[in-house]
């Protein structure tokens, strides 16, 4: 079924198991309790510190797994735009957590839709959409340091969870081979250009020991760093 406008409702959810999907996308913010939703690749379970979008046709199974509530937002696909067909899974910031709180305000003062409610539809169809991962691009600024998933999850506001799965639409590979692969390419760079010892740029690049930068860049490139220096210098 289309929508013709912004839906904001409160609503409960059966403990038994529902399969469905919308013509429109909808925002789940938890207020009491959490829920299961089982998607093609992956299995979610959405807790009261976090939100959910679903985008328009996504088939999901999904169940109470408590007493619950939920703030519901139905969005028309024309308040999204044609890139938000992924779906979201994200912590609940300060931000967030403002555009609940009027959200809720809305639908106590005016209902479940209003000029307002479509207004708010589109402010968040925009904090859904797709920006510069910031936590990409940490990766490459800080690539030397140890890296965790909880920390970049938090750049992206995502659950750790989802992070990783998030990241390899964006990239193509996992977090860490991703990482591995921006401090290999560094390493590269420092054997051609630089004339210092394999321990010093293992070390610079982000590796605890010379023997697993070795097994890695082996692995990479299929020769080891002495033969790709060697290799190099005789090109030049």
């Amino acid at each position: 079924m289309e929508l013709s406008h912004v839906i904001c409702e409160k609503r409960t959810y059966s403990k038994q198991y529902d399969t469905h999907d919308h013509a429109y996308g909808q925002l789940l913010f938890p207020l009491q309790g959490g829920m299961e939703i089982k998607l093609t690749e992956r299995n979610i379970h959405l807790e009261e510190k976090y939100g959910f979008f679903l985008p328009p046709g996504c088939l999901h199974t999904f169940r109470a797994t408590s007493r619950n509530e939920f703030l519901i937002v139905d969005l028309p696909k024309y308040v999204l735009t044609p890139e938000q067909q992924d779906e979201m899974y994200f912590e609940l910031t300060e931000q967030w957590t403002a555009i609940r709180f009027l959200l809720l305000e809305e639908l106590q003062n005016t209902g479940a839709s209003s000029t307002d409610l479509t207004y708010l539809g589109r402010y968040i169809s925009k904090k859904l959409q797709k920006k510069v991962a910031r936590s990409i691009q940490y990766i490459h600024e800080h690539f030397p340091s140890k890296l965790t998933i909880e920390q970049l999850s938090q750049m992206e506001n995502y659950h750790p969870a989802y992070y990783s799965i998030w990241f390899k639409k964006q990239t193509g590979m996992s977090p860490a081979t991703y990482i591995q692969h921006v401090r290999l390419d560094e390493a590269k760079r420092l054997l051609t250009e630089t004339s210092s010892s394999i321990t010093t740029i293992s070390n610079e690049v982000g590796f605890d020991y010379p023997s697993s930068f070795t097994r890695a860049f082996i692995r990479y490139e299929g020769i080891s760093p002495q033969m790709y220096r060697k290799t190099f210098q005789k090109d030049k």
